[in-house]
Parts: C-alpha cells; sequence; structure tokens
C-alpha cells in the first residue's frame, strides 16, 4: 500500500461494479424510486447539521464537476492514445455519472451550487491538459493525487454524516451513494497506479501540488 494512504483509504478491487447493484442508479433510472429518500431533505436536524449537509453535497458537487473537466482535458491530448484513450474515457464516464447523481442531490436537498463552478470547470480542464502534456504517466499521477484526497475526503464526509440526528431516509441513501462514489474514486486509483503513475517526473512533487490544490478547493467551496 502507498505510504501516502496509509491509515487513510484503502485500496479496493479493480473490478467494477455490475450497474444493477449500483444504488446510485436509484437517482438515475426513473423505475428506481424510494419515495422521500429521493425527493425530500430532512427538517428535522438542527441548522449546524444542515449547514454540514450543505457543505457536503455542494463539495461533493464541485469535486465531481471538476473531475469530468480533468478528464476532458486529458482526452484532448491523450484520447487517441491506443491504451490510455479507452482507459480514461471510461474513467470519466463513471465521473459523468458521479456528477449526475450529485446535480439531482444538490437539488433535492435544496443545495446552492458553488459561486466556484466556472473556476472548477477552468482549473480542471487545465490540469487536465498541462498533466497530459507531461506525459502519460503524469497524467496517471494526476488521478492517483486527485483520487487519493477524494478517498479521503468521501471518508470523513461519512463519518460526518453519521452524526447527523435524524433518521430521514435521504440520509441513508446518501450515505451508500457517497460510500458507492469512494470506491470507484479509489478503483480510479488503483488504475493510476497500476498504469504507472509512480513512474512521473518529479512524482513526488507533482502529488503534492495536485493534492494541495485538491484540499484547498474543499475547503473554499465548503464556505462558497
Amino acid at each position: 500500500m502507498l505510504s501516502c494512504l496509509r491509515g487513510r483509504v484503502r485500496y479496493v478491487s479493480t473490478t467494477l461494479t455490475p450497474s444493477s447493484t449500483r444504488v446510485s442508479e436509484t437517482y438515475t433510472n426513473p423505475s428506481n424510486t424510494l419515495g422521500a429518500a429521493v425527493s425530500a431533505s430532512p427538517q428535522d436536524i438542527t441548522p449546524q447539521q444542515r449547514r454540514v449537509l450543505d457543505a457536503a453535497i455542494r463539495v461533493d458537487q464541485a469535486g465531481e464537476l471538476a473531475a469530468n473537466w480533468i478528464y476532458r482535458g486529458q482526452m484532448v491530448v491523450l484520447g487517441r492514445h491506443p491504451k490510455l484513450g479507452p482507459l480514461i474515457q471510461g474513467m470519466w464516464d463513471q465521473e459523468k455519472h458521479h456528477l449526475d447523481v450529485m446535480d439531482k442531490l444538490r437539488v433535492q436537498h435544496r443545495v446552492r451550487p458553488t459561486i466556484l463552478s466556472d473556476i472548477a470547470k477552468t482549473a480542471g480542464f487545465g490540469l487536465g491538459v498541462a498533466t497530459a502534456l507531461m506525459g502519460k504517466e503524469a497524467a496517471m499521477a494526476c488521478t492517483e493525487a486527485v483520487e487519493t484526497v477524494i478517498g479521503e475526503h468521501y471518508d470523513d464526509q461519512l463519518k460526518e454524516i453519521e452524526t447527523l440526528s435524524s433518521s430521514h431516509p435521504s440520509l441513508r441513501l446518501l450515505s451508500k451513494v457517497i460510500r458507492e462514489f469512494r470506491d470507484d474514486e479509489l478503483e480510479h486509483l488503483n488504475t493510476a497506479v497500476d498504469h504507472h503513475s509512480q513512474r512521473a517526473p518529479a512524482h513526488a512533487l507533482l502529488s503534492t501540488v495536485v493534492s494541495c490544490g485538491c484540499k484547498m478547493a474543499i475547503e473554499v467551496c465548503k464556505r462558497f
């Protein structure tokens, strides 16, 4: 296990979860409906707990938006690579699904989007293009760094949601969705490592810069 992950997030199987068992499809498959779990938001939580819930969904939606633009940027440079093109496209397709679900969660819980959405798009696209231009290993190092931070972030969120004093079904569903998305992101991390992310030039420096940028973005989006 990578030293940067020790004690925080775990590796998971790189075999994708069958779509028929993905709880997130409750939000994207019209035939899957769970009443209040997908249409209402808890009203029996404190104002402070509401702020925790709002910040969680706002950050997650912004993060998935940025991730989509990172992969979009990488595809501009590496999309025609015979091996990495389909690999990046597959991860991007998962991120598109994540964003679709987070958009629906934001509407369900009446959470305002971050005011930094345009910055997230531009920064994500720039990061994707820049790391891909540095080489395929650097592109994978970018994915490794981003998904390490996101895996840790989703783990922390799961703990926060458990503290909310409500038995509303939407919170149980939200926890399951976040857990599913965390495992997806860790699959992406595994994929990046399997495709030689740690062979990237100045890997440690690149990882540190990308990780710090992600952590700063998380904190800013919680508030704005």
